[in-house]
C-alpha cells in the first residue's frame, strides 16, 4: 500500500509540474454568439456549485448599491437544504441500515446520525473558513473562523454570498449552512466502507481528521472562486483567477461534487477497508442484508433529497437549477434501467437491491454533471454508471481483494469518476450541453474542446485521489496507534448494537 501511495504521489506530482495552469478563462476560448452572451450567467454556470464571499474591488462596490437577495433563491435554497438533510438521516442511515446484519443496524444508524452532528459543529467552527474563504490555492484562511462576519446583530445585517449571476446574492449564512450538509453527508458516506467493524470512537476520531485535511481543501481547491462581481473588467481578470482554488483554476467542472464528496469520500472508504482488514467470517459466513424494504426506503429518500443536492447547487432558483433537477431525474432513472438490464444478463434475474444500488449509482454519476450538461447526455451518462457500477461492485472488487461492506467504492468511486469525465463529454455545446462561461467579465457562453475538456476533469480526477488516499492512510493510522481501529472479535461477533451501544435496533 506504501509504495502504491508512493509511486501514485511521485506520478502526480510529474502531472502537476508538466502541464500548465488553466484559467477558468482561457484566451483560446471559442468567443460566443451575440445571442449567448446575452444569455445570463446562469446559462451555463462554473465549475462548482460554490462561490465565495462576493467581493467586487471596492470601486466598483461604491459605484452602485449592495445588491439585495431574491426572496425566492433564498426560500429555494433553504428548502434544498433541508432536502440534503434528509438525505443522510434519514436516507442514507436507512440505506446502510438495511445492508448491514440486524446486530449492526443501529451501530450504523448511531454513526451516520453522530457523524452528521460531528461535521455539522465542526464546519461551524472551522471547517467553513478553511473551505470558503481567500487563502491560498490549496487551503482557505481563517476570515470565518467560529462563524466571524456572517451575521452582525447589531444592524440585523447579513453578509452576501455571491451567486453564478452578476449582482445576484444569497446570505452567506445560507450558503454555509447549504455547504455544511455536503460536508457531512460526505463524511457518512465513508462509513459503509467499514460498516460492522470499526471502534465508534475511533471513527468519529478519523472523521475529524479527514474532514480537516481531505475534505476542506478540496472543497477549497475545486469550487473557491471570487465570485462573478469580482470580475469587472479584463485587466483584473489574472488577479482575480490566481485567489481561486487550484482545480478551480484548472477549469474542471464539478457542479455539486463528484470529485469533492463521492470520489473524495469512496477513496476513503476503500484505503479504510485495507487498512481495517475484512470482517470476521468474511467470504465464509452469511453476511447478507437484513432488511432490503429499509434500504429501498432508504435509496428513495436518497432520490428525492438529492434534487436539493444537485438542483441547489445552482444557488438561485432558475433554468440552471431546473436542468440540474431534470437530468438528476433521467439520469438516475436511465442507470436503475441498466443496473437492473446488467443483472438479469449476468445471473438471469433483476434485484431489488440492484435496482436501488442503481439509483444510487445514477446520482452518483450525474452529480458533477447534472448542470453542466444536456438532457441526452445525462441520460447516457446513467446508463453507462449503471453498468461500471455493476461492474465495480462484483469484478472490480475481487480485483481489489478488500472488504469494501457496502461498496462504497464501487458505487461511489467509480460513479463518481464515470461522471466526472463525461461531464467533460457531455458539457459541449456540440453534444446538447449548456458550455460554460468562458469570460466571467461578460459571462459569454463557449465549449472547451471535448479532448482538452476531458483532460482536465482526469487531472481533478487524479488529485482527488492522491490527495484523499495519503490523507485517509495517514488518518487510520494515526487512530490505530492511538485509540486503535477496530473491535474485538468478540465484540465483532456479538454486534456492534450491543458491544458498542449497549442496545439492538429490535427486540429480540
Amino acid at each position: 500500500m506504501k509504495k502504491l501511495l508512493a509511486s501514485i504521489t511521485l506520478g502526480l506530482s510529474l502531472l502537476l509540474s508538466g502541464t500548465a495552469t488553466m484559467a477558468q478563462t482561457p484566451a483560446a476560448a471559442p468567443v460566443a454568439t451575440a445571442s449567448e452572451a446575452a444569455k445570463p450567467a446562469e446559462a451555463a454556470p462554473a465549475a462548482a456549485p460554490a462561490a465565495a464571499t462576493a467581493s467586487a474591488p471596492a470601486a466598483a462596490a461604491s459605484a452602485a448599491p449592495a445588491p439585495v437577495p431574491n426572496k425566492g433563491d433564498v426560500a429555494w435554497m433553504i428548502v434544498a437544504t433541508a432536502f440534503v438533510i434528509m438525505m443522510s438521516i434519514p436516507g442514507l442511515a436507512l440505506f446502510y441500515g438495511g445492508l448491514v446484519r440486524s446486530k449492526n443496524m443501529l451501530s450504523v444508524l448511531m454513526q451516520v446520525f453522530v457523524t452528521f452532528s460531528l461535521i455539522v459543529v465542526l464546519w461551524c467552527l472551522y471547517g467553513y473558513s478553511l473551505a470558503f474563504t481567500e487563502g491560498n490555492q490549496f487551503i482557505g484562511g481563517l476570515d470565518r473562523l467560529f462563524m466571524k462576519g456572517l451575521f452582525d446583530p447589531a444592524k440585523g445585517e447579513f453578509a452576501m454570498a455571491a451567486t453564478f449571476s452578476k449582482g445576484v446574492v444569497i446570505p452567506e449564512l445560507l450558503f454555509m449552512a447549504f455547504q455544511a450538509t455536503f460536508a457531512a453527508i460526505t463524511c457518512c458516506l465513508i462509513i459503509g466502507a467499514f460498516a460492522e467493524r470499526i471502534k465508534f470512537s475511533a471513527m468519529l476520531l478519523f472523521m475529524a481528521l479527514w474532514f480537516t485535511f481531505s475534505y476542506t481543501p478540496m472543497a477549497h481547491m475545486v469550487w473557491y472562486w471570487m465570485g462573478p462581481d469580482a470580475y469587472t473588467g479584463k485587466e483584473v481578470v489574472d488577479a482575480m483567477n490566481a485567489k481561486a482554488g487550484l482545480i478551480w483554476q484548472w477549469g474542471a467542472l464539478d457542479f455539486a461534487g463528484g470529485t469533492v464528496v463521492h470520489i473524495n469520500a469512496a477513496v476513503a472508504g476503500l484505503v479504510g477497508a485495507f487498512v481495517l482488514g475484512k470482517r470476521t467470517g468474511y467470504a465464509k459466513e452469511s453476511m447478507a442484508p437484513h432488511s432490503l424494504t429499509l434500504t429501498m426506503v432508504g435509496a428513495s429518500l436518497l432520490w428525492v433529497g438529492w434534487f436539493g443536492f444537485n438542483a441547489g447547487s445552482a444557488l438561485e432558483a432558475n433554468g440552471s437549477a431546473v436542468l440540474a433537477f431534470m437530468n438528476t431525474f433521467s439520469a438516475t432513472a436511465a442507470a436503475v434501467l441498466a443496473w437492473c438490464m446488467g443483472e438479469a444478463l449476468m445471473r438471469g434475474k433483476a434485484s431489488m437491491l440492484g435496482a436501488a444500488s442503481g439509483a444510487v449509482a445514477g446520482l452518483v454519476a450525474i452529480t458533477p454533471a447534472c448542470g453542466n450538461v444536456g438532457l441526452m447526455g445525462a441520460i447516457v451518462i446513467g446508463f453507462v454508471a449503471g453498468f461500471a457500477c455493476l461492474w465495480g461492485v462484483n469484478g472490480l472488487k475481487k480485483m481489489l481483494g478488500a472488504d469494501d461492506s457496502l461498496d462504497v467504492f464501487g458505487v461511489h468511486g467509480v460513479g463518481g469518476i464515470v461522471g466526472a469525465l463525461l461531464t467533460g463529454v457531455f458539457n459541449s455545446q456540440a453534444l446538447g450541453g449548456p458550455g460554460l462561461v468562458g469570460d466571467w467579465v461578460t459571462a459569454a457562453v463557449s465549449s472547451v474542446p471535448i479532448a482538452d475538456q476531458v483532460w482536465i476533469q482526469l487531472k481533478a480526477v487524479l488529485l482527488t485521489i492522491v490527495w484523499s488516499g495519503v490523507v485517509s492512510f495517514v488518518a487510520y493510522k494515526l487512530v490505530d496507534m492511538t485509540i486503535g481501529l477496530r473491535v474485538s472479535e468478540e465484540e465483532e461477533r456479538e454486534g456492534l448494537d450491543i458491544s458498542s451501544h449497549g442496545e439492538t435496533a429490535y427486540s429480540r
